[in-house]
């Protein structure tokens, strides 16, 4: 037996779920000889060369105390797919040839490489051997990367060092041996396994803390542990045969995965038993509010929190947000890691951190940047009890807002619900497991926020499309329609979730009339800038000489059309938004060029009917006035720096929001207003929403809205507190919506 610390930064394939009943004991591992070229000892690797993303580059090996390249004779995506891995990426999503990121310099390592896509090391796939090559750096591989980290890889970590040894742990999971645990998930509770040379072998309980538990629960998801009942364990795996890889473990609690915890392996006979005659490590944990059973331990574990995810593409992922006295703000990405990631994972429900991610990967917040420079230990209750800096406009910007990835359970909803007949796995016909049956769902009230949760269970991000007509489909092998009347919020983590009919009641049953969905993995997310809106309101009296225009398009009140035209004036409350892309993909309408909309009075296409809602609202809720603004041109007035303008209307052009950038709607324009003329002298809530009927998908809806509190005397009209709908805590909302009006003119911030 050898005792070793085996700091290993390969990943750790994270397997839950129940198993068969045949097998019910462990699988042992198949005794192998240790290929030569497991000999070569560490290995580094990394991404380099130019213009690339952080996920591509030319791909460089360090062996024997020198970097060098690998030749792209023979190259093949499965080769990208082996180092991509070994870089901590998922996997890789193409290759490229000809020195595409630039030459490299010093020796060309590998080449005629060939690798079947499954071997856990380069060193591993046929080659001419290392430093055997015929070629010039012209020929240097590159790789791109699927953007999304491996359990245990931080996004800083550029060079990846590999231990190229037989003793690493490659998956882990929790093995129940209760019939019932087996088939409810999410799966809390069982031995611990970790997959050795094609089986699984087990863990001794020598010494195991909680601590050692505190990261397995971790790693599966969970925020933490408990104490286990091992009497009733001790039962069953006296009755098992065993098979032990690893007689002890040492974890500090901190760690994101097994094997970054010092581990002590038994090499020689992975079937000997525990030193003492112990068991294999049993693991307990505590699920989120998200996935637990119980409705009282969901209630319990619900407290209110501090910190939030947004614009994240799966459950657990997003930007980090931080709640400050009442208002909510973003953290930087100076000294951003996986311990204070971890910290937030957690807080929230989920497992540690797979993933810290900067340089708003997530999409850029807005409003403030409330901390800087965090830095946790990894056994924090909140990332408010981690030590961090406050932070000036000049620190930081939200180029730099941190998020996170987190480790979530596995609960199986990708297997109750799947797409047919598209061109893509990206899209198809819906269709659910109804026992052992599958079958389409009704389209009649089908919306982007049910196809929302359809993307988001299967994995493949978010719906650019809610389909309810589906007839240009393959339709060769279609089911049955099964479900009607699904309607969904849209947060919901499985279309089960969402309410439905009870009795199938569809009225067009066909095939052609089958919800569908068209998913990607990126989305927009539009906000308006509150404070530009609240800074440039005032009143006109318009002439209706003045005003044909805007009565064509529907933009005054109902009483306009009584009005002696064109003598006489409409009051109008006017105002600028500026309204901006922070998503991860560009902002366009729904509807093709083609269908677009011509108005010859302001000479410009409509391509979508309705846009944003303007409201103005008593205090109870009831609108008094309201207008609507059709995408009279949705285009890039302005873009950050570093971000060029894709969208413009001029001569029939292509309409949109480029990511990055915001379309100006100036205060002087035909329909950027409110027709207040028959509305009284009091206080109110002035209220826009953005996207308001949910025709494009965003990544968030929350920030649609924007509400202010209002005053108008009759002559003069005055705007405050302006915020966007999710920028202030639930408490400060609630104060907001109760607010009992200005007795005078002098408005104060409060």
């Amino acid at each position: 037996m050898e005792l070793s610390n085996w700091w290993s930064y390969t990943t750790l394939l994270l397997m839950w779920g129940w198993l068969p009943s045949y097998l019910t004991q462990t699988t042992p591992p198949t005794q192998t000889s240790p290929s030569p070229a497991l000999k070569t000892g560490r290995l580094k690797f990394r991404l380099t060369g130019y213009p690339r993303k952080h996920n591509e580059g030319r791909i460089e090996v360090f062996y024997k105390d020198e970097w060098g390249t690998i030749c792209d004779d023979d190259f093949s995506l499965a080769n990208a797919h082996v180092l991509c891995r070994q870089l901590g990426f998922v996997s890789a999503t193409g290759w490229a040839h000809s020195a595409k990121y630039g030459k490299g310099a010093g020796k060309i390592w590998l080449d005629n490489v060939q690798c079947s896509g499954s071997e856990m090391s380069i060193a591993l796939c046929k080659s001419r051997g290392w430093g055997n090559s015929d070629c010039t750096h012209d020929e240097d591989a590159g790789v791109i990367c699927k953007d999304e980290r491996l359990p245990g890889y931080t996004d800083t970590d550029n060079v990846i060092e590999v231990q190229v040894d037989e003793y690493r742990i490659e998956e882990v999971r929790l093995q129940p041996v209760v019939s019932m645990v087996k088939r409810r998930l999410p799966v809390t509770e069982g031995v611990v396994e970790v997959r050795f040379k094609g089986g699984w072998a087990q863990v001794c309980d020598n010494s195991w803390t909680p601590k050692n538990s505190r990261v397995i629960c971790g790693m599966m998801g969970f925020p933490h542990e408990r104490k286990v009942n091992k009497s009733f364990y001790k039962l069953y795996t006296e009755r098992q045969k065993n098979h032990f890889l690893v007689h002890s473990v040492a974890c500090l609690g901190t760690e994101m995965h097994l094997a970054a915890c010092p581990l002590e392996f038994n090499k020689g006979n992975a079937t000997a038993s525990c030193p003492g005659g112990v068991l294999p490590a049993v693991v307990s944990c505590i699920p989120g509010p998200l996935y637990t059973h119980s409705l009282a331990l969901k209630k319990k574990l619900k407290t209110t929190t501090s910190v939030r995810l947004k614009g994240g593409t799966h459950q657990g992922e997003g930007r980090v947000e931080v709640l400050r006295g009442s208002e909510w703000g973003t953290v930087c990405d100076d000294r951003w890691n996986l311990q204070a990631a971890s910290v937030v994972c957690r807080e929230l429900g989920f497992g540690s951190a797979k993933e810290a991610l900067t340089g708003a990967r997530m999409g850029q917040g807005v409003g403030p940047i409330h901390m800087n420079e965090v830095q946790c230990s990894g056994q924090e209750r909140s990332i408010w009890n981690c030590r961090f800096k406050n932070i000036t406009s000049e620190d930081c910007q939200h180029t730099e807002d941190a998020s996170v990835r987190c480790n979530t359970p596995y609960m199986g909803f990708h297997k109750m619900v799947r797409l047919q007949g598209g061109r893509s796995l990206y899209e198809g016909r819906v269709e659910v497991r109804v026992g052992s049956q599958w079958g389409t769902v009704c389209s009649k009230g089908w919306s982007t926020r049910e196809a929302m949760v359809v993307c988001r269970q299967l994995g493949l991000g978010y719906s650019m499309h809610a389909i309810n007509e589906t007839w240009y489909w393959d339709g060769s092998n279609v089911t049955d329609m099964a479900w009607s009347g699904v309607k969904c919020v849209g947060d919901e983590l499985a279309l089960s979730q969402c309410q439905r009919h009870k009795v199938f009641s569809c009225q067009k049953t066909a095939t052609r009339f089958a919800a569908g969905v068209i998913c990607s993995e990126t989305a927009s997310d539009l906000v308006l800038n509150a404070p530009l809106v609240q800074q440039t309101v005032y009143i006109e009296d318009r002439p209706l000489h003045m005003l044909y225009c805007a009565a064509e398009e529907d933009c005054l009140s109902k009483s306009a059309a009584k009005a002696n035209w064109p003598y006489g004036h409409r009051r109008l409350l006017r105002f600028s938004s500026e309204i901006r892309n922070i998503g991860r993909a560009d902002f366009k309408p729904k509807a093709g060029r083609h269908s677009w909309v011509w108005h010859a009075c302001h000479g410009h296409y409509h391509s979508m009917d309705i846009f944003t809602h303007y409201d103005l609202l008593s205090l109870n809720g009831s609108k008094v006035a309201e207008g609507h603004k059709a995408s009279f041109c949705l285009e890039d007035s302005e873009c950050q720096d570093g971000v060029a303008k894709r969208y413009e209307c001029a001569n029939f052009g292509d309409q949109g929001i480029t990511v990055g950038c915001w379309d100006l709607y100036r205060h002087d324009i035909d329909c950027q207003w409110v027709d207040i003329t028959d509305v009284k002298p009091g206080n109110y809530i002035f209220q826009v929403v953005i996207n308001p009927n949910f025709e494009v998908a965003e990544s968030d809806f929350t920030n649609n809205a924007m509400k202010c509190n209002c005053k108008y005397d009759g002559h003069r009209i005055w705007l405050h507190n302006c915020h966007i709908g999710d920028a202030f805590s639930e408490e400060a909302e609630r104060k907001f919506e109760k607010y009992p009006g200005q007795l005078n003119n002098q408005i104060t911030r409060k």
